[in-house]
């Protein structure tokens, strides 16, 4: 079996990381935030958590080296029933709903640009083709990712020097105003728009998911997180510091389409147009990564669970198409049954409590393993330090989000309830 290079594992991490949550989450943050020195930290903060995540992932990746991502870790450290909902939820809400957004923003940008194909249509036609991409070989596969984030990067990289270079005339809105106050930045409305934030943060723990196909994963996963967590940190603080200089506040609150909206006051209407059709094509990397690392977690349940055994059915590749084919339509009945925030705020909440139980489940696997015994391995620096920083991080917007939307926390813990007697089914 041939396995993934560190470099398409690292361009899976980016490329998850890199998309709907960047070009989209200004416009709702600034809808309860007016100081703009409050939204910078925030995208800081939510590097911060997610480096830290990473560290805490790469750790538990080392010590057990199998594809799953949080459904392995969980099943292995906590109970196979704490596994069988987290795969559940990275299957469905995990992966499926952004992938269902990144490419209805696609079809979004494709609208803006004077495509005239409803959006809907157009992400469904994006599912469709990235699906057929990802279960033809294993060698398309990997060399098609890697090719489609250098490209989104390159593009990013462009449209930051283009606009730091055009003199934006909105560079004022960075200055505190006379009513400014930092403290607005532990009030219940930057919790939530930290829900934003850790969503467009959210991938990075992607590279898990594919850890039994990857080239000596004991020694690149660690580098692998780490390194595609610095990266996009640095590259989210660049592009949402030329956002908020280069187009009034009035005009980016409330608006999905951010990078459309400011290339209209970069380049005018014509420019704006080419830059929709750019930031489309950005896109395309995003949907491609989540739709080859998501079924990884499908795989592993149809393994262990008897009820699901077609979904854990490879080819003799090792391809998962069964698993691809699954996920490929939950999205789309994502795409074509929710409003793009619904899907937004669901799929942060739920993805955010899915990494915070794994994240504990660490202090058990070095209960169990301890120091002494796995020399050999990986040990975060300052350990307990990153594991308690993300907790904090993470749980503080638990908690806020909790109480802000009442709704979606009744579902996920109605869920939580129907789960039980459905991982005894599939126990059967």
């Amino acid at each position: 079996m041939k396995y993934y290079a560190p470099r398409v594992a690292f361009a899976i991490v980016v490329a998850n990381m890199i998309g709907t949550g960047v070009f989209t989450s200004l416009g709702f943050q600034l809808l309860s935030i007016s100081d703009t020195r409050v939204i910078l930290l925030l995208w800081a903060l939510g590097g911060l958590c997610a480096l830290c995540g990473a560290l805490c992932y790469a750790e538990l990746g080392v010590r057990h080296p199998k594809s799953g991502g949080e459904y392995h870790f969980l099943s292995e450290l906590v109970h196979p029933y704490a596994g069988f909902v987290s795969g559940c939820v990275s299957a469905t809400v995990g992966f499926a709903a952004p992938i269902a957004l990144a490419a209805l923003t696609f079809g979004n940008y494709l609208e803006a640009a004077l495509v005239p194909v409803a959006p809907k249509w157009s992400a469904t036609l994006l599912i469709a083709g990235l699906i057929v991409v990802h279960t033809r070989n294993r060698r398309e596969s990997g060399a098609g990712q890697v090719y489609l984030t250098l490209l989104k990067l390159l593009l990013i990289m462009c449209f930051i020097a283009f606009a730091v270079g055009n003199n934006p005339a909105f560079t004022s809105q960075l200055a505190p105003t006379p009513t400014a106050d930092m403290t607005a930045f532990f009030s219940s409305n930057t919790a939530v728009a930290l829900i934003y934030v850790t969503y467009a943060y959210s991938g990075w723990n992607a590279a898990t998911y594919i850890i039994g196909e990857m080239d000596n994963p004991r020694r690149y996963l660690p580098l692998v997180l780490v390194a595609g967590c610095g990266f996009v940190t640095a590259l989210y603080l660049a592009l949402n510091l030329v956002f908020l200089i280069s187009a009034p506040l009035d005009a980016l609150r409330g608006q999905v389409e951010i990078g459309y909206v400011v290339a209209g006051y970069l380049l005018g209407d014509a420019g704006a147009v080419i830059v929709a059709l750019v930031l489309a094509g950005i896109l395309i990397s995003t949907v491609s990564a989540m739709i080859l690392a998501g079924p990884r977690a499908l795989l592993r349940l149809g393994g262990d669970y008897p009820k699901f055994q077609w979904l854990g059915t490879v080819a003799e590749d090792g391809l998962p198409r069964n698993a691809v084919l699954f996920m490929g339509g939950v999205a789309l009945l994502f795409l074509w049954s929710s409003t793009f925030e619904q899907i937004l705020i669901f799929a942060g909440l739920l993805m955010a409590a899915n990494t915070f139980v794994t994240v504990v489940a660490l202090f058990i696997s070095r209960q169990r393993q301890p120091r002494a015994a796995s020399e050999d391995l990986f040990h975060m620096p300052l350990f307990p330090l990153p594991a308690i920083i993300f907790l904090a991080i993470t749980g503080w917007t638990l908690i806020y989000s909790a109480f802000s939307f009442p709704t979606q926390l009744g579902v996920f813990l109605v869920a939580l309830c129907l789960g039980w007697p459905l991982y005894r089914w599939a126990r059967s």
